[in-house]
């Protein structure tokens, strides 16, 4: 302050006591901001009256010796409002962090402008194979690239360029040498200390190869060494990349090239053996180096807390775009939103971040020193403390240290569930014995009867190719996984079958070492696992076909309550259907999996009723048509265009329509179109209306069919279609009306009553169900229905039912699924033209309910009904999550089912008996 009021401009404004004191508050703080301010005096008043420090200087072929000098006396200028405004507490923390990376981006991009500029006048503009010109790219990585760079920190960059080529000018260079050499003018026109001290250190080091790497690096280049050579601590550097100067728009195009090496489509738990990796050299060096007061590096200081949090985005960001995010913060936000860190974690973390943050800052702001070790001296110490409202040192460190301990009791909790996942010592050792030798005792002891059979499969799985074949690390991984599935499938229900499923699995999953890591890693999931493949058989074979459903068990959502409709659409929604047609299908697929695989555990589990289950399988065939219809729009209409005026939907019958969706049903579709005359679409290869949807409709039941390696979406049944398998595939609005007045059959009337809206055109939905009010209130001679409704029972019976003394066919069965829903089917016909209500409801609840409000169904009869069809449907569920047969034993509940319905059939003279 002293050597301030020797500067006349400054010492009369020091005579202001409120002045005084804030620049003795800085001065405490920064020598600096001190020194900056004898160097600029001019720079005091404006501090005072809260003026930005000063312009961005102007750098020009005519002032290119004073390039250097500008860029540092802006940068020191600017910094030193950065430091005033954080002293004086005008700043949050987040403030100066991007405050601090928005000065360095300025003083990147015009220093690059004009060292291009001049490059340009040298050796002219580099233009790729086609002519066309290029920019470099300068891609910040580290804290630059998360917009939270520290007060004295480094800037580091990585120079790439789009695609090799020459430059055009006189002298021309080769694309590679050509911004080599303009990004070493870069960092040294940066970086070079000269009388003005330094503008921004520059470091290189983080390019493929590091220091013996080119400096300039076009995209394919990278592309190819990232997917043969990139390691795990680059998936953490390029996870914060960032274009900061340069072509920004072809930056952004590469980095989404790299996001499948960044985030993985799987949980990626692997991603953790990198981070262990990485905490262990950096351990390594704070131990040699002494750096345990290194509030970055050492325990519990900001590394730990980056490493979580960026750890954690990259084992779920594959899956969850919101968690790729480059800043901390939000990332740990994003993080506490999605279920994956505790709110109060995540508090916590924020909270310690922000600490030592702005501890960091006042370190380095104290000389403009890129440190961050506490200071040894005493003054120092006792300045810090001062400067951030601490009466002492002691206090301030008492405070340092409670922050480092939460922090380091949260990043160890992060690497520490692999220890859970030990199973006992023998199943080790046996296994680790296979396949030449190897105790069979050890699996006796462990639970298992049928030794013979559990050895010899478990040797078969030891000398099999997928086993011999991994790598070290991923054997490492199979030595703690298997022993560990072998100790939890000892305990199930039925050991062997729990194995031989397991084995499956494993057989599948060895080629992707991430989902033994996911195993190794979490011993929720491994229990999750077995769990599960040992109550369903059609859990275990989608697992063993579609390892990605591994990831669910996981999932935080998957214990809680199950999505609604509004939910399912909208995860549907989310696949971009622009894409390619295989990858939207691919996703979709995903997506339908994902979110069956959910649905079945619930069921499994009981943690919903089968009524639930069902009308959410079916909710979410909905959300994958209408995804699948928007596909099959714009591919037709892209290939024919377009026709105004028309209008198209789909309508689901059968258990798709009444919302009783089974696992792996298929879906009963009958597609309608409404067009002008003679309308034709306007595009190069122009149809007419009945053509072009007939073209949209083959396409939409293509689609729902395609394989993918994410397997086929659903099997698709369009014979209940008006004329069934002779009729058209699309019927226009006025011939289905027609044919429902003058020419359907009765069981073409019933299966209306249960046929809805899928997707399309909603006017042309409120037309369709016109249409089906005005068919089901058609007056109808009761005899007339009983008869019509009788004979085709006792046909289907007699080709479908395969029921005997012994078993019970749930669906098709006498006194089964089928036989309820011609009972309300028949009683809606004969009964719509008196109470238009019937016509609304399509499942069976519903239907029960309006015929019981209507006085139709006697209030106990209703109420057994609606008991049957909650046993019978979900024994049917527990019979497809275990791949076993309809057909099951009369015990006393499916008994009293049946029983129920049979006596409902004959309270209300409907006869549907068996056939001879």
């Amino acid at each position: 302050m002293q050597r301030l009021h020797s500067i006349p401009s400054c010492a009369a404004l020091l005579e202001d006591a409120d002045a005084a004191e804030r620049v003795r508050r800085v001065a405490l703080a920064s020598d600096f901001a001190i020194d900056t301010l004898l160097r600029q005096p001019e720079l005091l008043p404006r501090l005072l009256a809260g003026a930005p420090a000063t312009s961005p200087p102007e750098l020009g072929a005519e002032n290119r010796g004073d390039w250097p000098a500008l860029l540092r006396r802006y940068r020191a200028a600017e910094s030193t409002r950065l430091v005033w405004r954080d002293v004086l507490g005008l700043d949050t923390v987040a403030d100066t962090l991007a405050g601090t990376t928005a000065l360095a981006e300025h003083c990147l991009q015009r220093a690059l402008d004009v060292l291009e500029a001049d490059f340009a006048q040298r050796h002219g503009v580099v233009r790729d194979g086609d002519g066309r010109a290029q920019r470099m790219v300068v891609f910040g990585l580290g804290k630059l690239g998360g917009g939270e760079l520290n007060f004295s920190s480094d800037v580091d960059l990585v120079y790439a360029y789009e695609a090799d080529g020459e430059s055009d000018g006189a002298r021309p260079l080769a694309a590679e040498t050509y911004y080599a050499r303009l990004g070493q003018q870069l960092a040294k026109l940066l970086d070079e200390v000269t009388a003005d001290g330094f503008c921004h250190r520059v470091d290189l080091r983080l390019r493929p190869y590091g220091n013996v790497g080119r400096v300039a690096w076009s995209f394919p280049a990278m592309e190819q060494y990232f997917q043969h050579e990139g390691r795990d601590w680059e998936r953490y550097a390029w996870q914060k990349a960032r274009p900061v100067a340069g072509d920004a728009e072809a930056g952004e195009r590469f980095l989404a090239t790299l996001r499948p090496f960044v985030y993985r489509r799987y949980l990626d738990y692997g991603a953790l053996d990198g981070l262990r990796a990485m905490k262990a050299a950096i351990s390594a060096e704070v131990a040699r180096k002494e750096l345990a007061d290194d509030i970055k590096r050492g325990p519990g200081g900001i590394r730990e807390i980056e490493f979580l949090v960026q750890a954690l985005q990259l084992i779920r960001g594959g899956r969850e775009a919101e968690l790729r995010e480059r800043r901390l913060l939000p990332a740990l936000q994003a993080l506490v939103a999605a279920g994956h860190v505790s709110g109060e974690t995540g508090e916590a973390l924020a909270a310690s971040y922000l600490s030592l943050r702005k501890l960091e800052n006042r370190l380095q702001m104290l000389r403009d020193a890129q440190t961050h070790a506490l200071p040894d001296r005493e003054t120092d110490r006792l300045r810090v403390a001062l400067g951030l409202g601490h009466p002492d040192w002691t206090a301030l460190r008492g405070e340092l240290d409670t922050v480092r301990a939460r922090v380091t009791g949260e990043f160890d909790a992060l690497l520490a569930p692999r220890r859970a996942t030990t199973a006992p010592d023998a199943l080790a050792t046996y296994w680790r014995a296979l396949p030449e030798a190897g105790d069979v005792t050890a699996l006796a002891q462990a639970g298992f009867a049928d030794l013979e059979t559990a050895d010899t499969l478990l040797r078969d799985l030891a000398r099999s190719p997928g086993v011999k074949g991994l790598s070290d690390a991923t054997r490492a991984r199979m030595d703690r996984v298997l022993p560990a599935l072998l100790q939890a499938a000892a305990g199930a229900r039925d050991p062997m079958l729990a194995l031989r499923r397991l084995l499956a699995l494993l057989q599948n999953i060895l080629r992707r070492s991430a989902y033994l890591a996911l195993l190794d890693e979490q011993p929720v999931a491994l229990q999750r696992l077995v769990d599960a493949v040992a109550h369903s058989a059609l859990l275990a074979e989608r697992l063993a076909a579609y390892p990605l459903l591994l990831d669910e068990l996981l999932d935080a959502r998957i214990a809680g309550t199950l999505p609604g409709r509004d939910a399912l659409h909208a995860a549907c929604a989310q696949v971009p259907v622009d894409d390619d047609t295989e990858s939207v299908l691919q996703a979709l697929n995903e997506v339908r999996q994902a979110l069956s695989f959910r649905i079945a555990l619930a069921a499994r589990d009981r943690r919903q009723s089968a009524v639930d289950s069902a009308r959410q399988l079916a909710w979410l065939a909905d959300a994958v048509v209408q995804s699948v219809l928007r596909v099959a729009e714009h591919e037709v209409t892209g290939t024919h265009g377009s026709i105004d005026g028309a209008r198209f939907a789909v309508l689901g019958y059968g258990s798709l329509g009444g919302e009783e969706l089974g696992f792996g049903s298929d879906l009963d579709l009958v597609f309608l179109y409404d067009a002008p005359a003679q309308a034709h679409s306007d595009g190069a290869r122009p149809l007419d209306a009945a053509r072009w949807f007939a073209r949209l409709a083959q396409k939409i039941v293509g689609l729902l069919g395609a394989v993918t390696g994410a397997g086929r979406l659903y099997e698709v049944d369009v014979r209940l279609r008006p004329d069934g398998a002779k009729g058209l595939l699309v019927s226009s609005l006025a011939s289905f009306s027609d044919y429902q007045r003058e020419r359907a059959w009765t069981w073409e009337h019933q299966a209306l009553v249960r046929a809805r809206y899928i997707a399309g055109d909603p006017g042309l939905c409120e037309d369709y169900e016109q249409v089906r009010a005005q068919t089901l209130a058609r007056p109808r001679e009761p005899a007339r229905v009983r008869e019509d409704v009788a004979a085709m029972r006792q046909r289907m019976r007699a080709e479908l039912d395969r029921s005997d003394a012994s078993a019970f066919d749930l669906k098709q069965g006498e006194g089964g699924l089928v036989d309820l829903e011609f009972l309300l089917q028949a009683l809606v016909l004969m009964h719509a033209h008196a109470h238009p209500g019937l016509t609304g409801p399509r499942n069976t609840l519903a239907l029960i309910d309006a015929l019981t409000d209507a006085g139709l169904l006697p209030v106990d009869i209703a109420h057994a009904l609606r008991q049957a069809h909650a046993t019978l449907l979900a024994r049917g569920l527990d019979c497809t999550l275990d791949r076993r047969s309809r057909r099951v034993p009369l015990d006393a509940d499916v008994e009293a089912a049946r029983a129920a319905i049979k006596a409902a059939l004959r309270e209300l003279d409907l006869v549907l008996a068996p056939a001879a």
